[in-house]
């Protein structure tokens, strides 16, 4: 029933940035927290950044200080703003609900490279 779509990944230079977005569908997105999650090829998803339905933001230290996670309730919407971009950062974006999970959405890439 509920749907997730991440969108803003692309291309960009080692310094870049990006801001990506993930709109939910079918869901009362006002009382769950939201994570946006990231896979390298060959690794595991792990999660990098968290809010709470009180907006409380929480981000994972090998991000700290260059990527915020935010949400708009009247969107649906989370966002990532992404700074100071590595090539370890190169990586399938996702978002999910943290407490429910639902299936995931395709993603957005996000591909750090000079």
């Amino acid at each position: 029933q509920a749907q997730l779509v991440e969108s803003g990944g692309g291309l960009v230079q080692p310094g870049g940035s990006l801001r990506l977005s993930c709109k939910v569908y079918g869901r009362d997105f006002r009382a769950v927290s939201m994570g946006w999650y990231r896979q390298a090829p060959g690794q595991q998803r792990d999660l990098v950044a968290s809010i709470t339905a009180g907006n409380y933001p929480s981000v994972v230290d090998s991000v700290k200080g260059r990527f915020a996670i935010s949400r708009d309730n009247s969107e649906s919407a989370v966002y990532l703003v992404m700074t100071d971009l590595r090539p370890e950062d190169t990586a399938l974006y996702y978002c999910n609900d943290l407490t429910y999970g639902l299936p995931w959405g395709r993603g957005t890439q996000v591909t750090v490279s000079a």
